[in-house]
C-alpha cells in the first residue's frame, strides 16, 4: 500500500457498540479516520465504493463471522491488511484468523494504544494476505489460555500455519510443550502425514541412536531383525524431540548431519536412506548457556532455533487457571463416569495463589485427584489440601489424624490385639501431654490449663505415663 499524505481510514466490524465506540474515539485521537459496521454485511456493502485502509472486525457477529469475512474480502480486495479482535481468544480462532488473511490477531480486552499502534503497523505493512483458504481446524482442547503469554503462543503457531520450519519450543517442564508441538503440525501442510513424538531423555543413550535411526539384522549383540528408527516412521510428516537438551554430544552430531542432508544410516548400514521431515525440538534447560559450557552444540543450537516459542509457566498465567481447572475437571469426571465438580470461590482463590511448580500437568493431576478426594459436587477449600495451597484447617486435620486412627484401630483387630483402648489411650494422653509442655516450654500450670485439667491431673498422669 502506498504511503500519501491522506489521512488513514479505518473501517471497524462489531456487533458490540461499547467496543466501536471505544475504538473510533481513539483512532480519531490519534488522527484516523473511521467507519463503523454493526455487522459484516454491512460492511461489504458499503466497500464497493471504496475500501479503507486497515479492517478491524470482530470474529462472533450475528450473521456473517469475521472469519467468513476474511475469506469474502480476500477474493475482492486482497491487499486490505484486516486485524482480528475477539472475546473468544482461543487456539482455532487465532489459527482460522492467520490462515483467512489477518495481518494481526488481537484478544480482547486489548490495551487501546497497542490497537492504536497495530492500526498504523498494518497500514505500513502494504497488507499482504496468505494464499491458503481458512479450513476446519482440528480441537486442541487442552491448549486453553487468555492469558497474554498464552496469546502470543497462539499466535506463533498462527503464523506458522502453511509452514514446515524448524521450531524450537522452550519452557519449564509440565508446560506443554508437547501440545504445542502437536498443534503445530496439526495446522502445518503435513497434518495428514505421522507425527511422532519421542522424549530423548527417557532413553538410555546408547539406545537412542537405534531408536532415532534404526538398526540392521545383526548391527549388534540382540539386533535379530532390521529396525525402522523414528526419523523414518516420520517421513513425511513430523518428528517432535522432546528434552533435547540431554542429548549425548555423539548424536548431536550425527542429528546436525541428518537436518543439512536430510539423510542418515541406520545403525550397521551401509545405505544412506533419505528423508523428509519437519523436527520441532522441545527442551526445559538453557541452550545458549549450554552452548557456553559446551554442553551442546552450537551450530545444532542454531539449526533447530530457527523460531522459538516459549510455554509460559503457569504462574505466569493465574487468570488461566479457572478455565483449566474446569476443563480438566470435566475430563476427571468423564473417566471416572461421575458428574463434573465445581469449585467455590474461597477454594479457586486458594488454587490460583498456588505456585504450581509442576505447571499444567500438576493440574492436571490435581484435578483428578479433587474428583476423587472431595466428598461433595462443590469443592470447598476445606477439600484443598496443604501440598496444593489448602491450609491445614482444624477440621480438615481432626478429619486426617481421625482417618490415621481408624486405620490403626482397624489393623489391631485384625492382629486380634484388643482391648482398643488399653493401648491407645496411654498413647494418646501422652502424645496430648508432651505438645501441651512443648507449647508452654514446661511449664506444668499453663499445660494443665491447655489440656482442660487441674495441676494435681496433669502431674499424677506424667507420673503414670512415665513423662517426669
Amino acid at each position: 500500500m502506498p504511503v500519501t499524505d491522506a489521512p488513514l481510514t479505518t473501517w471497524i466490524v462489531d456487533d458490540d457498540q461499547s467496543v466501536r465506540w471505544v475504538l473510533e474515539k481513539a483512532l480519531k485521537q490519534a488522527d484516523i479516520e473511521t467507519r463503523s459496521f454493526e455487522r459484516a454485511e454491512h460492511l461489504l456493502e458499503a466497500i464497493d465504493e471504496g475500501a479503507p485502509d486497515v479492517l478491524i472486525t470482530d470474529v462472533r457477529m450475528p450473521g456473517m463471522s469475521g472469519i467468513a469475512l476474511l475469506d469474502r474480502l480476500r477474493g475482492s480486495v486482497p491487499d486490505l491488511p484486516i486485524i482480528v479482535i475477539t472475546a473468544h481468544s482461543d487456539l482455532e480462532n487465532a489459527v482460522a484468523a492467520y490462515k483467512g488473511g489477518a495481518f494481526e490477531y488481537l484478544p480482547k480486552p486489548f490495551d487501546i494504544d497497542e490497537a492504536v499502534e497495530l492500526v498504523r503497523k498494518a497500514a505500513r505493512a502494504n497488507g499482504k494476505v496468505g494464499d491458503e483458504p481458512p479450513s476446519a481446524t482440528s480441537g486442541i482442547a487442552s491448549m486453553i489460555g487468555q492469558a497474554p503469554a498464552m496469546q502470543e503462543v497462539f499466535r506463533s503457531i498462527g503464523r506458522l500455519a502453511g509452514s514446515s520450519m524448524t521450531v524450537l519450543i522452550t519452557g519449564e517442564s509440565g508446560t506443554g510443550k508437547e501440545l504445542v508441538a502437536r498443534a503445530l503440525h496439526d495446522h502445518s501442510p503435513r497434518a495428514d502425514k505421522t507425527f511422532v513424538a519421542l522424549n530423548t531423555s527417557a532413553i538410555a543413550s546408547e539406545l537412542l541412536e537405534s531408536e532415532l535411526f534404526g538398526h540392521e539384522k545383526g548391527a549388534f549383540t540382540g539386533a535379530d531383525s532390521r529396525r525402522i528408527g523414528r526419523f523414518e516412521q516420520a517421513d513425511g510428516g513430523t518428528l517432535f524431540l522432546d528434552e533435547i537438551g540431554d542429548m549425548s554430544p555423539a548424536l548431536q552430531t550425527r542429528l546436525l548431519r541428518v537436518l543439512a542432508e536430510s539423510e542418515f544410516y541406520r545403525v550397521g548400514g551401509q545405505t544412506p536412506i533419505k528423508v523428509d521431515v519437519r523436527v520441532i525440538a522441545a527442551t526445559n534447560q538453557d541452550l545458549a548457556r549450554a552452548v557456553k559450557e559446551s554442553r551442546f552444540r552450537e551450530d545444532l543450537f542454531h539449526r533447530l532455533n530457527v523460531i522459538r516459542i516459549n510455554t509460559p509457566p503457569l504462574r505466569q498465567r493465574r487468570d488461566d487457571i479457572p478455565l483449566l481447572l474446569k476443563h480438566y475437571l470435566a475430563e476427571a469426571a468423564h473417566e471416572l463416569g461421575a458428574a463434573a465438580k465445581t469449585i467455590d470461590d474461597q477454594a479457586m482463590h486458594a488454587l490460583k495463589a498456588f505456585a504450581w511448580p509442576g505447571n499444567v500437568r500438576q493440574l492436571v493431576n490435581a484435578s483428578r485427584r479433587l474428583t476423587v478426594t472431595a466428598p461433595g459436587s462443590v469443592i470447598t477449600a476445606e477439600d484443598i489440601p496443604s501440598d496444593l495451597g489448602g491450609s491445614e484447617s482444624p477440621k480438615r486435620a481432626a478429619k486426617e489424624w481421625t482417618r490415621v486412627l481408624a486405620t490403626w484401630a482397624e489393623r489391631q483387630l485384625h492382629d486380634g490385639d484388643a482391648p482398643l483402648l488399653d493401648t491407645a489411650l496411654p498413647e494418646f494422653e501422652k502424645t496430648l501431654i508432651e505438645t501441651a509442655m512443648s507449647q508452654t516450654n514446661g511449664r506444668r500450670q499453663e499445660a494443665a490449663k491447655l489440656l482442660g485439667w487441674g495441676r494435681n491431673t496433669l502431674a499424677r498422669k506424667m507420673k503414670a505415663l512415665h513423662l517426669d
